[in-house]
């Protein structure tokens, strides 16, 4: 295994895919607003290709960043004791090395959208907000919904791209990036409870760690309703949206359910890894590609 091959395979780079649609589909309904309204401004290949790169520069730093953050926590936790800096797979340098070159890539990646000077200015603000998320877990339990505000990021940078406007940022981006916010806490607590006793040990504030995976498994169903909620009510903020989207909707909240149905435990069964990980892989990018392809049919076929 090459070098490039260990630390795609430290961030678990497909991944990417979780956030990557919802920035996609925040710049497509940022750009179907700008025709509707006959705006001269359309992006160009070049900021589409920015759009891409940030993704994968952001998301790689804050993963690489995160594994070199819990690489001592990984090392006593017997179900991450197999992760790349533990297992003596990449060096402590090599990793540091892998985050800086992502950060600086990223940061140069928004120079792609220039003469919008915004990307530019929030890139490092941006970095450090994401590099924060790795040490939430060993002071709030706020950690779940910190991941979730990094990952809404994606659609509301996306649409001021296309839409260099700050103030006022309408509801249609907001909703979204809400819809994803409570998604990814969502499955980032059903993930959390293969590790709520190795937490309750280690004093981190994982919501299982502090209050049981019963609890976490509830406020993960609370997550992905107000989630869905907040994507059904953007057609009644942004018209381009209509009953494709609706459906695509509606087609999400059932794999949601589907996803608790097969990670939630029967009675008072111990949690199955395997099935928690499908609910936390497959489940989601069917949600999350899903809803990308027909919001781009909704609005462009």
């Amino acid at each position: 295994m090459n070098l490039l091959q260990k630390l795609l395979g430290l961030i678990r780079f497909h991944h990417t895919l979780f956030a990557l649609p919802f920035a996609i589909l925040g710049a497509a309904m940022a750009l179907k607003l700008n025709l509707y309204e006959n705006q001269e401004y359309c992006p160009r290949m070049i900021e589409w290709v920015g759009i891409l790169l940030c993704m994968v520069f952001a998301r790689s730093a804050a993963m690489g960043f995160n594994r070199w953050a819990d690489r001592e926590l990984d090392a006593q936790n017997p179900r991450t004791t197999n992760r790349h800096l533990p297992a003596g797979l990449l060096t402590v340098q090599s990793v540091l090395f892998f985050v800086a070159f992502c950060s600086i890539g990223f940061i140069v990646s928004t120079l792609l959208f220039l003469p919008n000077w915004i990307p530019l200015g929030a890139s490092v603000p941006v970095l450090l907000f994401l590099f924060c998320y790795s040490y939430t877990k060993r002071w709030t339990i706020a950690a779940h919904f910190w991941l979730g505000g990094a990952l809404m990021l994606a659609p509301l940078a996306a649409w001021i791209v296309v839409r260099p406007i700050l103030s006022p940022i309408p509801l249609p981006p907001i909703l979204l990036a809400l819809a994803v916010l409570f998604w990814t806490a969502g499955f980032d607590l059903i993930y959390a409870t293969q590790d709520t006793e190795f937490d309750k040990k280690a004093g981190l504030f994982s919501v299982p760690g502090k209050y049981g995976n019963k609890i976490a498994f509830r406020l993960s169903a609370i997550c992905h309703v107000i989630s869905v909620l907040c994507l059904a009510l953007i057609p009644y903020v942004y018209e381009l949206f209509g009953l494709v989207f609706e459906l695509g909707v509606t087609t999400a909240a059932l794999i949601l359910a589907a996803e608790h149905w097969i990670a939630v435990p029967q009675s008072d069964k111990p949690i199955d890894l395997l099935r928690v990980n499908v609910a936390f892989f497959q489940m989601n990018i069917f949600v999350s590609i899903g809803l990308l392809i027909v919001g781009l049919f909704d609005l462009f076929i």
